[in-house]
């Protein structure tokens, strides 16, 4: 991973779910992770313990509670309710190829869920969780969902929610948000690695 002087951010996005797999919306549902997903989880320790983090933060979820604890940092997570996956509402357990057959148009992050989150709520709750990443000016690292990371990492470089749309990332990936010559210039460090 990128090294850098200032303190970084490392996001993980949780390992493999039946509904990742299937490109299912997996919001609020609790779906665990596929013994190929824990598998994926136990090889990011070896690549997550080089570095030393101040503070774990997770999602409530349990597919980043295990992805968390089989990497080894189970024993130190707090978990943040901001950090939840984007709320689905009524799309939730659908696929994108699902909902676009009834709404050809939608895109999730222009349009949002009905009954669910719009990008800018969930750019709120990121807004959120960059204030106190920063307060706390440390060495973290987050265990979350895809989108909800996605929107993290727009907001951190200045973008507003929508440019998540910009970013992919793969189950059990590994990203760095962190700075460029000083703490006034946020970038991404690394993406979906």
């Amino acid at each position: 991973m990128s090294e850098s002087p200032f303190p970084q951010i490392t996001l993980v996005r949780h390992g493999e779910t039946a509904w990742s797999r299937s490109g299912q919306h997996t919001g609020r549902s609790d779906i665990p992770l596929t013994p190929e997903g824990e598998e994926a989880a136990r090889a990011l320790a070896p690549r997550l313990a080089a570095r030393a983090y101040a503070a774990v933060w997770s999602s409530p979820s349990s597919r980043a509670a295990t992805t968390c604890a089989l990497a080894g940092f189970g024993d130190g997570r707090t978990i943040d309710p901001d950090l939840a996956e984007w709320d689905y509402g009524a799309y939730e357990g659908r696929t994108t190829q699902a909902i676009l057959a009834e709404r050809p148009d939608w895109r999730l992050f222009r349009d949002g869920c009905p009954e669910g989150e719009t990008a800018a709520d969930v750019g709120a709750r990121a807004d959120r969780i960059i204030g106190r990443a920063r307060a706390r000016d440390a060495d973290l690292i987050v265990f979350s969902s895809a989108h909800l990371l996605r929107v993290l990492a727009a907001r951190w470089i200045g973008l507003p929610p929508q440019g998540g749309a910009l970013l992919v990332l793969g189950t059990a990936s590994v990203s760095v948000l962190g700075y460029e010559h000083d703490r006034t210039e946020p970038v991404l460090r690394a993406w979906n690695g």
